[in-house]
């Protein structure tokens, strides 16, 4: 009989080809783990092949999930729990299981040809190499067989179900009742019933084999964590995005409208954007990433709240038409889920090295707002708050997400939409007095006008106009002086900002600063430190173009400033220009997001040290070194 042991929090790691369905896999796991009331927080790994080859080192696909009885902020530095499918999962994985730690090997697939093409010489499973890990064993493969065995599927059908088998086996190990899931696996395959039933068999196979075979004799309990009241429901970064977009549009008053084209990882926010038609949003799949932007502030000029959104290659298509909206003082906004670069880079990757390309990206004297995401569930509310800029000062609004944050995904309190304040936006109808750049004295936004009211008809474009009139105008001290409003209008949004998100003392011996998806890390380091007696802080900047105010009334009240940062130190070189201090940089560019226990060691270093002795810090003094 097995017994019960109670944990805390686990982390656990789901590793296979693409075609293994380690990502559904992980995410129905992360449904049972959310309803089992505990806090979570994924990773999604994907290849950045559409179709590796099978058994093949880069194609493998990984998912990683935290989930605790307490608050957690990120998916865990390393798993406790490692299932593999193959050779190469393991291969690619066993790095970062934790020693001691579980893996669970689908024994069937080490065979000879695939042990070959993950580089290994001999198996690991039988040579040794394994002693420190709990391994276990199981041919998922053979046994999934032998579950279907007499079903009318064929061979390569039943095989794609062994994913249920691993899903069965771990939900036994984790103490989650299957009633649920296979309710949840018959409602997901009800136009393919034969597939449905062949994957409830599997799961109550690999369920019952947990439950019987003499390996697994304990099982793990995660009680729930304790949340404010409310009603919950899991939610990835950009499903958050699309609705804050769709929010925005309604406190606005206006309708929606996106155009977008294809590209990994922002391609989910028009495909979530697309099932919200009930509430007025209008999609367009574009046929290339400038007819996007063309579009997007054509819907501008007509009256709609228009969003564009890409990745790192796609705003670069994208910038010109960018230019023009600075130049026309149209509201849009621009979201930029960022990956790896530069050109196609690592395109289902994480990376935030599109900060400068974001404020300085454009030819001319173009600046605009600038806001930054910093989790799954932030995505909302920073997306209504581009919204609200955008329409309020009359300019194009870059929002910044990154891989980690879209493909992530978190606990998320669903708000009352009926408490969120609203924007209205009102164009201007009152022909008499009106010119199209005269300006509103507190924002300096010019006017929304709709094209066709009534004895408001103007001209906009991209060649510099006439500081009132709109007229054509290329005399000089006229375009110095538009240059200087509109630079002077994206700083004016800095008056309506909130407070800077702080945790800790506003003074002391190190503050962390971070922008975006470091936000986890950064906050679980500081609270690990503080707790330690250490004079700690953590600033995170949700708006990066104009820099919140509330950062400059404390930066200089530490000793050491250390700036972490998935790049090579964008941010950094701002804040020092900005600020004029000696500012120190934590950097990664793997690829990856930063581990928790990265930057506890970097800001755990300055702590106590002199300022006079500080150094600058680099990514291979904290962080693993890239390889080659």
């Amino acid at each position: 009989m097995s017994k019960t042991q109670e944990l805390d929090r686990v982390v656990i790691r789901f590793a296979g080809d693409s075609g293994d369905g380690m990502q559904l896999t992980a995410t129905e796991f992360t449904k049972a783990a959310a309803e089992a009331g505990n806090d979570i927080s994924t990773f999604p790994d994907f290849p950045a092949e559409i179709r590796a080859p099978a058994g093949s080192l880069f194609g493998v696909s990984g998912f990683q999930l935290h989930f605790s009885s307490g608050e957690i902020y990120t998916p865990g530095d390393a798993p406790d729990v490692l299932v593999v499918m193959n050779p190469a999962a393991l291969k690619t994985n066993l790095k970062d299981l934790v020693d001691g730690g579980v893996l669970i090997a689908n024994s069937g697939a080490f065979v000879e040809a695939n042990l070959k093409k993950a580089g290994y010489a001999s198996n690991p499973l039988e040579d040794g190499s394994l002693a420190k890990y709990r391994v276990h064993q199981v041919d998922i493969a053979q046994l999934t067989l032998s579950a279907l065995d007499g079903t009318a599927l064929s061979t390569k059908e039943k095989g794609r179900s062994k994913n249920f088998f691993a899903l069965g086996l771990v939900f036994w190990m984790y103490g989650r009742e299957p009633e649920t899931e296979i309710r949840r696996i018959t409602q997901q395959f009800a136009k393919r019933p034969e597939l449905g039933e062949a994957n409830v068999k599997v799961f109550k196979a690999g369920y019952h084999f947990g439950e019987t075979a003499e390996v697994f004799q304990t099982v793990y309990k995660v009680p729930p964590a304790k949340f404010a009241p409310g009603v919950y429901r899991n939610i990835t970064g950009n499903e958050a995005l699309a609705m804050g977009l769709v929010a925005g549009g309604h406190l606005a008053g206006k309708h929606l409208f996106y155009a977008g084209y294809p590209i990994t990882p922002a391609s989910t926010i028009l495909h979530s954007l697309a099932k919200f038609k009930n509430f007025g949003v209008m999609t367009l799949q574009a046929e290339d990433e400038i007819a996007a932007m063309g579009a997007a502030l054509g819907a501008a000029f007509g009256g709609a709240v228009a969003v564009t959104a890409s990745s790192g290659p796609g705003i670069a298509l994208k910038q010109e038409a960018i230019g023009l909206g600075v130049m026309t003082e149209l509201p849009v906004v621009i979201v930029n889920v960022q990956r790896g670069g530069p050109s196609t880079g690592l395109p289902t990757k994480t990376e935030q090295s599109d900060l400068f390309q974001a404020i300085y990206g454009r030819n001319g004297e173009a600046p605009v707002p600038v806001i930054a995401a910093k989790s799954p569930g932030d995505s909302f509310y920073a997306a209504i708050e581009a919204v609200r800029v955008a329409t309020r000062y009359m300019v194009p609004v870059s929002l910044l997400s990154d891989g980690y944050i879209a493909n992530g995904s978190e606990p998320w309190p669903l708000p009352d939409v009926s408490k969120l304040p609203r924007f209205d936006v009102h164009p201007r109808t009152e022909a008499e007095g009106y010119f199209v750049y005269a300006r509103d004295p507190a924002t300096l936004a010019r006017a929304w006008v709709i094209p066709g009211t009534p004895g408001l008809e103007h001209r906009i474009g991209g060649i510099e106009k006439d500081a009132l009139t709109g007229n054509i105008s290329y005399a000089a001290h006229n375009h110095e002086r538009q240059v200087k409003v509109r630079a002077e209008k994206v700083e004016r949004v800095a008056e309506a900002l909130g407070e800077l998100d702080l945790r800790g003392d506003p003074s002391g011996d190190v503050l962390g600063i971070g922008w975006g998806g470091t936000f986890g890390a950064l906050r679980q380091a500081t609270e690990e430190l503080r707790a330690q007696g250490k004079k700690v802080s953590h600033a995170h900047l949700r708006w990066l173009s104009p820099l919140e105010p509330g950062l400059a009334k404390i930066i200089g009240n530490f000793r050491h400033v250390v700036v972490a940062e998935l790049n090579s130190g964008q941010l950094r070189t701002i804040l020092r220009a900005k600020f004029l201090i000696d500012i120190e940089g934590l950097n990664k560019v793997q690829g990856q997001p930063f581990k928790v226990r990265e930057v506890v060691a970097a800001l755990d270093a300055r702590c106590g040290e002199p300022a006079s002795t500080s150094a600058v810090a680099s990514a291979a003094a904290t962080t693993a070194p890239a390889q080659a």
